[in-house]
């Protein structure tokens, strides 16, 4: 069961003030939100509309291996996140330190972006390497900066607060895309070829993410405090991670959705990842039509995670993500079907408006499922899901067009089962009762807080009285 969430009132002049917590000025949201808008640029050029076909076609010399060699660079980057988000978020708690991690997985994704303009004709094993070693530093800060999300929002308001973010991302990936695409067109126009054009919008994708996400860490404030008083099991972050796992079923609901999400995600992961090769294969799209493509899906994605946003926190977050699920099996079977432009370009659209639906509806409902003390810790897990299902879903992609020596067709509709699974699953997440438990679970979590700092404060006060007795 989800009820539908209550939406604050954004009247009487109190704007966007209503949907904050008490001590978040507008500025620090828009600080968050730029770093969504900085980091699209990195999947919205680097992996779905440039470099992924430009690896496919030049890198890897449109080998019939070359899809599945492109969905195994990109796994490796995911098992490294997947295995390294919990311990991250974990040590994030424990040490209030998101906001330096932050800047250290920045740094890498713009160093690693930048460094893919070295990759040439035949540098396979050098792009496999920047593209393991850049994703890992976006995705790593991806789950990061979400764990930001609960604390700048009220919980009634996280819909709508998340959707500002990835509405706002999807602009910054057409900051990005139309950057390149303005070069792309001049240097086709100079007679240039890939080999010249797609490393220089390496390095434009890069500065842009470098500039723009300097707001984020002028404005976003950490408001965590390092938990001192941890001991044991809680005082490192491997031990943080095991004692979640141990305790997972309490928290029923959210272990529910996480499965949800490996198995959506894993559709989803397969259309981002692909979606340049699918148009370039099977529709025989040129560089400049896919950049086209793109270009516009990005706005629909931007409304689409705008306009869901506000829809989530009044029709509910069950009802929401399942009505996205419903779009992407809608626009699988389309893409299918479809052997004219004006048929993928539909596809494509509908694509748009559930891909920013559907993630920001599951990044909303896991801060919304999770307990306060614990959420850089729980969004590491969430990080854990979404990365599996990258792992999943393209390389099951690129297992089809290998075995079939490249029917991506056939492969677009495999994709489709993904996401009729994670509607199965999805049937069985009560959001009351999750919300209720990450709400029991923070209370008995700062009751035992505070009775470790109670009994330090008692270990420190008989150790003076023992110095005063010596004395």
């Amino acid at each position: 069961m989800d009820a539908p969430a209550a939406t604050p009132s954004l009247n009487a002049g109190r704007g966007a003030r209503t949907s904050l917590e008490q001590d978040v000025r507008p500025r620090e949201v828009w600080g968050w939100a730029m770093y969504d808008f900085a980091n699209s640029g990195y999947t919205t050029v680097v992996i779905t509309a440039v470099f992924n076909a430009y690896f496919v076609s030049v890198v890897a010399g449109e080998a019939h291996w070359s899809t599945l060699a492109w969905t195994l660079a990109l796994s490796a980057s995911y098992l490294l996140i997947m295995f390294g988000a919990p311990l991250v978020g974990a040590y994030a708690d424990a040490h209030a330190a998101k906001k330096k991690l932050l800047a250290i997985t920045t740094a890498g994704c713009v160093l690693g972006t930048g460094m893919l303009a070295l990759a040439g004709p035949g540098d396979l094993w050098l792009a496999c390497l920047l593209i393991v070693f850049s994703n890992f530093f976006f995705g790593t800060g991806e789950n990061v900066v979400a764990a930001f999300l609960p604390e700048i929002a009220k919980g009634k308001a996280l819909g709508k607060v998340s959707a500002w973010g990835w509405s706002l991302g999807y602009i910054g990936g057409l900051v990005s895309l139309a950057a390149s695409l303005a070069y792309v067109t001049w240097a086709q126009a100079q007679g240039q070829g890939p080999q010249q054009f797609v490393p220089v919008s390496m390095l434009i994708t890069a500065a842009i993410f470098a500039a723009a996400s300097l707001p984020t860490f002028a404005f976003l404030r950490e408001r965590a405090l390092p938990q001192k008083t941890a001991q044991g099991r809680y005082g490192n972050a491997f031990g943080r991670v095991l004692d979640t796992l141990e305790h997972a079923r309490r928290y029923q609901d959210l272990g529910r959705f996480l499965v949800c999400i490996v198995l959506y995600q894993s559709g989803v992961a397969a259309v981002v990842a692909l979606a340049a090769i699918y148009a370039e294969q099977a529709m025989h799209f040129t560089t400049r039509d896919t950049l086209l493509l793109v270009l516009v899906v990005n706005v629909t994605a931007s409304l689409g995670a705008l306009a869901f946003g506000y829809v989530q926190d009044r029709l509910g977050h069950v009802r929401t993500i399942a009505l996205t699920l419903a779009g992407w099996c809608a626009m699988v079977v389309i893409a299918w079907a479809s052997r004219t432009p004006a048929g993928f370009w539909l596809a494509a659209n509908i694509a748009g408006v559930c891909l920013g639906a559907s993630q920001s509806a599951g990044r909303a409902l896991v801060g919304y499922l999770s307990p306060a003390s614990r959420r850089a810790e729980f969004f590491g897990l969430w990080g854990f899901a979404v990365k599996l299902a990258s792992i999943l879903g393209p390389v099951t992609y690129g297992l089809v067009t290998w075995v079939t020596r490249g029917d991506h067709r056939l492969a677009m509709l495999v994709t489709g089962v993904f996401f009729l699974l994670g509607l199965a699953v999805l049937a069985g997440i009560d959001v009351r009762r999750g919300r209720r438990t990450a709400l029991r679970e923070e209370r008995k979590l700062q009751k035992t807080e505070l009775q470790r700092t109670e009994t330090a404060a008692e270990s420190i006060g008989k150790s003076a009285e023992r110095s005063d007795r010596d004395a």
